[in-house]
């Protein structure tokens, strides 16, 4: 049984690793600013200690998994909430970061969230965890800033995973229900030229990786969680309303969604290609490498929750 610790834990990707931990017979510590509703979230299966308990606690951690931060896709990037997304990934690292160096024993890794935003946006390249890239966006500022801050356990001789995050795909929230509204309501259409690429991944798979992560005691350093296939914007609303049974014919226009979502269009309108070379060299097995499989993965499952 491995004792892990996590923080945000009752988030879109904290939850099923937390359940998928638990399930393989792990201890499992959440990090949290509210102890009971964590608790409470995982009916009991859980411990929880809160954010200014960190520095006193004696429990000696295998693993940390380090989940939290304020969400991108919340609201228009004004200045104050770039602060808060910023603020919320650098200075909660920060204090982890410390307190690790002050445990008595030594988690033996600590895998830290990161974006594929650290890649440049690109229709042409492809990227994967060997390519160095210093892009000047604020999406790239945070992921820099972040992994900056993380690697500071390895003074501590702790191992260190930065998971960078493609396109989380989840009923649960993320990009999927944004991605899927339009069509439900029949109005679907290519998002922006629908040339950019959109590096996504199936929950279950990012679930799998991050345990991956936390197992393989060669891997450190960048790991691309994307599944192995990423699509153009075009492909994925193409193959949605195939799915959902939907049309595809009313567009996005960039110069429309630019005007509506100001700076944080570039979520949906530039992208990456970026492959999972490391999770793939440390012989990792896709539950999901087609998207069209993934996406019915989810239509049976909305199905089945619609059944009586």
């Amino acid at each position: 049984m491995t004792h892990v610790l996590v923080t945000g834990g009752t988030g879109l990707i904290g939850r099923p690793l937390v359940d998928a931990l638990l399930a393989r017979g792990d201890r499992v510590t959440l990090l949290t600013r509210d102890v009971d509703r964590a608790v409470a979230l995982f009916h009991g299966r859980v411990e929880a200690i809160h954010w200014e308990e960190l520095d006193q606690t004696r429990a000696a951690y295998a693993a940390v998994v380090n989940l939290a931060g304020e969400s991108l896709s919340a609201g228009r990037w004004t200045s104050e909430r770039k602060a808060r997304i910023m603020g919320s990934r650098v200075q909660t690292t920060r204090a982890l970061i410390r307190a690790i160096a002050q445990f008595e024993q030594k988690p033996r890794v600590l895998v830290n969230a990161s974006a594929i935003g650290y890649y440049d946006t690109s229709e042409t390249a492809t990227f994967t965890e060997r390519d160095v890239c210093l892009p000047d966006n604020f999406l790239a500022q945070v992921v820099r800033a972040w992994e900056d801050e993380a690697s500071r356990a390895r003074e501590a001789f702790v191992r260190v995973v930065f998971a960078r995050f493609g396109v989380v795909l989840s009923l649960e929230g993320g990009a999927l229900p944004s991605l899927l509204k339009p069509y439900q309501l029949g109005i679907g259409g290519t998002v922006g030229s629908g040339r950019q690429w959109l590096s996504w991944i199936h929950i279950g798979d990012v679930v799998g990786m991050l345990l991956l992560a936390i197992d393989q005691t060669g891997l450190s350093g960048p790991l691309n969680v994307t599944a192995p296939a990423p699509v153009r914007m075009r492909e994925m609303g193409k193959t949605i309303a195939l799915a959902l049974q939907k049309p595809h014919w009313l567009p996005a226009p960039s110069f429309a969604l630019r005007a509506l979502l100001g700076e944080m269009a570039t979520l949906v309108l530039d992208g990456q290609r970026v492959l999972p070379t490391v999770a793939q060299t440390h012989g990792y097995a896709f539950l999901y490498t087609n998207l069209q499989n993934a996406l019915g993965d989810f239509v049976r499952t909305k199905d089945t929750r619609k059944a009586p």
